[in-house]
């Protein structure tokens, strides 16, 4: 199983940015997928998730400026990310909790981390 994280990058406060994740591989099923982010010397939290059944979750900070979305195939997640703050610097992982062909329950699955910069 595999998850690629794509886009991120450097933008100015208040530009857009758009994060793709996909998942490939021998899955069975997906329960949810998110966008998770890091900074130096501090833990990893949460940004935003999704449920298979389209039930969205999303940390205070980012509520009415992020909207997370799956893709047609349900194996990707998208996370568009509008009126972007220099606090929201950070590098993004990808998450998956899904059951892989051969497992016997739903575990984490993390793709690699995409840095997100927004300096002016």
């Amino acid at each position: 199983v595999q998850l690629q994280a794509s886009g991120g990058g450097l933008v100015q406060p208040g530009g857009s940015l758009r994060l793709s994740c996909a998942a490939s591989g021998s899955i069975f099923n997906i329960n949810a997928m998110g966008w998770y982010r890091q900074t130096p010397g501090k833990q990893r939290e949460l940004v935003a998730t999704i449920t298979s059944g389209g039930t969205t979750n999303y940390t205070d900070s980012v509520k009415g400026r992020f909207t997370i979305s799956r893709g047609g195939a349900k194996r990707t997640v998208v996370l568009q990310m509008n009126s972007l703050k220099p606090e929201d610097t950070a590098v993004y992982y990808c998450n998956a909790v899904l059951l892989a062909y051969g497992g016997s329950w739903f575990q984490d699955y993390w793709g690699q981390g995409t840095q997100v910069t927004v300096s002016s």
